[in-house]
């Protein structure tokens, strides 16, 4: 028999900030050259592993495996193996996780322009082209500094500009947005940290 390569370890599927991606740990004891090879199925074409082309041979221990998913709605496993030289180590399989049940959403970007009595916002997703069908969308939230009273913007389309009318606020204000993508329930990911405005300020 020939000499195994310790499997990698700690092998997830996760499904992070809008992408799903492979991840694991070096088997104790793999030598420095080691790469990895991944592979997935679905579970509509059971014992059918595809290969994945640019996660053949890879020195690094993540695969993204967003847009070489076909069908957003099956779920899907992955697996991977350590090779080096002419050795390898057996497959180690990943947990079933769906892209569009079990995303997980990160926070948008805002970019937030002030005009003289207007303030447009609008929010960017770090999204995969091939994921840019699914109608996510966001929340805003616009307060005094110090303020617990928010006043809410719900379900804005992610392409949209929130425009708000400034001309009776003085002072120092703040935005905050969380993604929210509706699947079976509603999803939301955290808000983004504050970002402040001096409003009307005659200095």
């Amino acid at each position: 028999g020939r000499v195994q390569l310790p499997p990698p370890q700690n092998v997830t599927l996760l499904s992070k900030d809008f992408d799903m991606i492979l991840t694991w740990t070096p088997g104790e004891g793999s030598p420095p050259d080691v790469t990895y090879t991944v592979r997935y199925e679905s579970q509509d074409r059971m014992d059918k592993w595809i290969k994945v082309p640019h996660c053949k041979n890879i020195p690094r221990t993540s695969c993204n495996l967003t847009c070489v998913i076909p069908n957003f709605f099956v779920k899907v496993r992955a697996r991977v193996k350590a090779v080096s030289g002419q050795f390898q180590s057996p497959w180690v399989e990943s947990q079933f996780k769906e892209y569009h049940l079990d995303v997980e959403l990160a926070p948008p970007v805002l970019n937030v322009n002030v005009k003289e009595n207007l303030i447009h916002v609008n929010a960017s997703f770090p999204l995969a082209t091939c994921v840019e069908i699914f109608a996510w969308m966001y929340d805003l939230n616009l307060w005094e500094a110090g303020s617990e009273d928010k006043k809410q913007y719900e379900h804005i389309f992610r392409k949209d500009t929130v425009t708000i009318d400034t001309t009776a606020l003085r002072g120092n204000y703040c935005l905050s947005a969380r993604s929210s993508f509706q699947s079976i329930d509603f999803k939301h990911s955290k808000f983004s940290q504050p970002v402040c405005v001096l409003l009307n300020h005659k200095g």
